[in-house]
């Protein structure tokens, strides 16, 4: 298969595509783009560009580029802050100016940049906090931002968390609309003070903002968050709607009238899939406008009328247009790819264009692994997964395989450009070259099937979805030449969880990393930072039906686990705690089964600094070189 890694353009859109050859391992000087924004005109695309370095102990510092979207020609970069972590550049209304944000991790200061046409960028507004997601108001003159001022975390669960000194849950951080002119000046803190807000979207007639928000505990109460109104005049927040489900990325209608939004069964901020619902901006019950969809949405915006959205479906990423009247949608592009990540600055919408490539940077990229998509049946499902090897396979050799499931649950494993030095895809790489196959299953409550079959691990976690696994090894086996006797079983988070109830319901594997996993779902409860997501996949809490929680907890079947186990963790693990790994390293360990636990300090649920990403890097590799090979 040939291979993209590319900006391009489209009708009605831009988007950053990396198609499957996915699984393509890349050289040094691989470039990334991220947090796309196409201007008005459709002439200029903004994005953050970075060149992905080959050794994971390093880290890439993305800057601000601003291209022709024609041609592909740098016009103008910015890097104000070489210290800084940007995020989402915004084209102002006329299209003459491009604002965007920096977090300084080395002051502690957030800072909105203001990049102008003379190629120059200049601080508008600083203050000691965190900030993210700048939009400029519908007539220009201002700009609205999410800010948490004298923030004592980085922003989201997977962050590290603070310290848990003093009286807990006493002073929570809250994420804040705030307003700053266009000529600058200081943050102007808008929506309520004890209310956390996750994302938002201005009014057409700059009066207000739709937002989703709950009130305390950021990291802990997206999952009850609900959908509302903050008028610009009195921050009053105005509840428009109170779904069931877990809501993303609210978008109004250009008349005003209609706020659309990505509704599912989420386990985590920034994780999107679900239908697309409707409700009046006055107020009401959501309309699911996509009932019995045979994917999963992940990008939403409106362009005349119409809703244009990404979507996972099956093994590939598609493009759509909706009529949000009835619901029908039209496929504009579908491909083996990933359209960005999480997708939030995925699509930037214009009024015209073909789909065409921007870039070309990665063009020359070889192709060093081999990938394809598997698909089998178990129960009434068909379940779908990747799976990647070395491109040269010697005939009548097996070879051993490495498993790794995907986070969430609710999440899936899609294309990407695996590139050495870079997190999972890097591990991917790694083990390739080492002469492993890789295999990424997507189990059900997985994205990419609709909600049916997202929602189809709810109260069943480590059944229906590990006998999907399982099925799914047994199809790779029949199509692939892998030694069933050399399997590892590895993942991170949900991963992590499923990784230990593998080892204790199976001896199939001859050895297993979990990262960041859950022991025993009892325990966990009461320990970790974000209890809410739990409610929706078991039906009640751990007090009130305790049964479903033990049913789930690989300690309950501890001693069944043989499988020499590498378990790794960050000490400050909002999501799931150390302790947790803790427990699993002491069972293992009292059975006599080989096992080691590495906690990572100053470490959260996603690894930040680069020298502990290579250093589970090294001892995963090393763990399935002494029990696998």
């Amino acid at each position: 298969m040939s291979q993209r890694f590319t900006l391009m353009t489209a009708a009605l859109l831009a988007a950053a595509l990396v198609s499957v050859d996915a699984v393509a391992a890349a050289p040094a000087g691989a470039r990334s783009y991220e947090d796309l924004a196409l201007n008005g005109a459709g002439d200029r695309v903004a994005a953050l560009e970075s060149v992905n370095p080959p050794d994971a102990a390093k880290r890439a510092h993305a800057s601000v580029v601003v291209r022709n979207a024609g041609s592909g020609k740098v016009l103008a970069t910015y890097d104000p802050c070489p210290h800084c972590l940007y995020n989402y550049p915004s084209w102002s209304p006329d299209g003459k100016a491009l604002a965007f944000i920096g977090n300084d991790s080395k002051s502690g200061n957030a800072t909105l940049y203001l990049a102008a046409s003379d190629g120059k960028a200049r601080a508008i507004s600083t203050f000691k906090g965190v900030a993210n997601t700048a939009r400029w108001s519908p007539d220009g003159q201002r700009l609205a931002l999410l800010a948490t001022v004298g923030a004592k975390k980085s922003t989201g669960a997977t962050q590290a968390g603070a310290p848990q000194v003093g009286e807990i849950g006493a002073d929570e951080d809250e994420q804040r609309i705030a307003l700053v002119p266009r000529s600058g000046g200081a943050l102007k803190l808008l929506s309520p003070d004890d209310t956390f807000v996750y994302e938002y979207d201005w009014t057409p007639d700059g009066t207000g903002f739709v937002v989703t928000s709950a009130k305390g505990n950021g990291d802990n109460n997206w999952w009850v968050a609900t959908l509302g109104h903050v008028d610009i005049g009195s921050g009053a927040l105005r509840i428009l709607a109170a779904p069931k489900t877990q809501l993303n990325m609210p978008r109004v209608s250009s008349d005003g009238k209609t706020v659309a939004y990505i509704g599912g069964l989420m386990s985590d901020f920034g994780s999107v899939g679900g239908d697309i619902f409707t409700v009046p901006l006055a107020g009401g019950e959501p309309v699911d406008l996509t009932p019995g969809f045979n994917g999963s949405f992940n990008g939403l915006d409106w362009r005349k009328g119409q809703l244009l959205a990404t979507a996972q479906m099956g093994g590939e990423q598609a493009v759509l247009t909706l009529d949000p009247s009835s619901g029908k949608h039209r496929v504009l592009w579908s491909q083996q790819a990933s359209v960005g990540t999480a997708c939030e600055g995925c699509v930037s919408l214009s009024a015209d264009g073909t789909l065409a490539a921007i870039t070309h940077d990665n063009d020359a990229l070889p192709a060093r692994v081999s990938a394809r998509s598997i698909t089998w049946t178990n129960n009434q499902f068909t379940v779908q997964g990747w799976l990647i090897s070395p491109r040269q396979i010697d005939a009548g050799k097996t070879y051993p395989m490495a498993v790794i499931v995907h986070g969430g649950p609710a999440a899936a494993a899609t294309p990407g450009y695996i590139a050495p030095g870079k997190g999972s895809h890097g591990l991917v790489n790694d083990l390739t070259a080492k002469g492993y196959f890789v295999f990424l299953p997507n189990p059900r409550g997985s994205y990419g099937q609709g909600l049916a079959f997202s929602s189809a691990n709810q109260r069943d976690l480590g059944g229906g979805d590990w006998r999907d696994i399982l099925a799914g090894i047994d199809a790779v086996e029949k199509v692939a030449p892998v030694d069933d006797r050399r399997l590892a079983l590895m993942g991170h988070s949900y991963g992590g969880y499923m990784t230990m109830w593998g080892v204790t319901h199976s001896q199939r594997f001859k050895a297993a990393v979990a990262g960041a996993g859950i022991a025993n779902w009892i325990s966990y409860y009461g320990q970790n930072g974000i209890d809410q997501w739990m409610i929706p996949f078991f039906g009640h809490s751990a007090y009130d039906d305790p049964a479903v929680y033990r049913a789930a907890s690989p300690i309950e079947s501890i001693k069944a686990a043989r499988t020499p186990t590498l378990i790794t963790v960050g000490e400050r693990d909002v999501e799931c705690p150390p302790a947790q790994s803790v427990e699993f390293w002491h069972g293992l360990k009292a059975l006599g089964t080989p096992v080691s636990l590495v906690i990572y300090p100053g470490e959260g649920h996603s690894f930040q600094l680069p020298s502990s990403r290579a250093d589970e890097r090294a001892r995963t590799l090393a763990w399935l070189d002494r029990y696998v090979q």
